[in-house]
């Protein structure tokens, strides 16, 4: 049984990583391929889980279009693929590598395993262009790993099999209680912050993804000037993205806010440190959504539509989206009645125990077993 695991961004690395380090200690012939959609925040994440490809496409180039990049992911990896020749293609979640890689594998029809499979916002441009990314994938995987039963109905309603699903929990759960432990036993410091997290209350804010580009940002920060100006005790800590349609923006209408920290992208260990002893979390991101609920921290969802419906459903996460006063009037729900914040805070994580790499090595073992029988 050969397997290649197929990664290109850091959220990619950082919810892949406790899968690839199992098929690593269980699976002979397995081998990791990373196209660095995400060059230095990659191998920052490899780096922190003891991760080295055993394939590098070396694919980022400044200010590539998503035309260009799925161009030279589809044809770096069948080119390593026909090489390889490998029984399972493994890939993750919704970026440009995953749909391109599958791509690749369905060309020589080389069967794809999809973790995190099932996720839907039923919006093509959102998010863009994560949603038709996992569709695409979906519909050319041959097992599903799905991360909930939400996830399983709704690839059950677009026909797949239902041998072909596997419901696991999420891996990003798995990666956040390795980085737990891994935290509880060093020392981890954020050089440019002014104060220690552990002493001081202060939101944590990320906000990057494409749709929010132009007015989404700039209302966003507006947003986050009103909440820094009525809490001047309170502070905002801000890691921002390095791509300058949020960097430029971010940078003007924030940086002269003194309660205000603008930070440069972190290390995953660094972030999760910060996440760990913030009061609450304002993001666009998905994963996020997933790992704060672990940690009791409730998270207001700086996105209109989100395909992580069990978060909202479970009262773990709410949608506020890019709009200025439903994002300053629920950040002060949420800092001002401890009734509200307790009810996010403790309700149950849906994404699962930090079990779903075992439950994916077990599902893949027993698909090729299964195999060899028919055979």
């Amino acid at each position: 049984m050969k397997i290649i695991s197929i990664i290109g961004t850091r959220p990619e690395a950082i919810k892949m990583a406790p899968v690839v380090q199992l098929l690593y200690s269980q699976i002979r012939s397995h081998q990791l391929l990373i196209t660095a959609q995400h060059r230095g925040m990659l191998d920052q994440t490899l780096r922190i889980f003891n991760l080295t490809p055993d394939h590098d496409l070396d694919l980022m180039q400044r200010n590539q279009s998503i035309v260009d990049l799925t161009c030279r992911v589809l044809t770096g990896v069948s080119e390593v693929l026909r090489g390889e020749r490998p029984d399972l293609v493994l890939v993750h979640g919704d970026t440009t590598t995953t749909m391109a890689a599958s791509l690749a594998a369905f060309y020589q029809q080389i069967p794809i395993g999809h973790v995190e499979a099932g996720l839907r916002t039923r919006d093509k441009y959102s998010p863009f262009p994560e949603e038709l990314n996992r569709r695409i994938t979906d519909c050319l995987a041959d097992l599903y790993f799905a991360p909930t039963e939400l996830n399983r109905k709704l690839l059950l309603a677009e026909n797949v099999a239902p041998e072909q699903i596997v419901v696991t929990g999420n891996t990003a759960i798995d990666a956040l209680f390795f980085m737990k432990s891994k935290l509880a036993a060093t020392t981890v410091t954020v050089d440019e912050l002014s104060f220690n997290p552990k002493d001081k209350d202060y939101l944590l804010v990320t906000a990057h993804r494409r749709e929010s580009f132009g007015e989404g940002i700039l209302r966003i920060c507006r947003a986050l000037k009103e909440i820094s100006t009525r809490y001047p005790d309170l502070q905002i800590v801000y890691p921002v993205h390095k791509n300058p349609n949020i960097h430029t923006v971010v940078h003007r209408e924030l940086g002269a806010c003194e309660n205000v920290q603008l930070l440069n992208p972190l290390d995953y260990d660094q972030f999760c440190h910060l996440m760990i002893h913030s009061r609450l979390i304002l993001t666009d991101s998905g994963g996020i959504q997933e790992e704060a609920p672990s940690l009791g921290i409730p998270v207001l969802v700086l996105r209109d539509k989100t395909e992580r419906q069990e978060a909202v459903t479970a009262g773990t996460v709410k949608l506020v989206g890019t709009d200025v006063d439903a994002i300053v009037t629920e950040t002060i729900r949420l800092l001002g009645e401890p009734e509200v914040y307790t009810r996010m805070s403790v309700a149950r994580n849906p994404y699962g125990d930090g079990k779903a790499s075992q439950r994916i090595l077990t599902a893949i073992q027993a698909h090729f077993r299964d195999k060899r029988l028919r055979a």
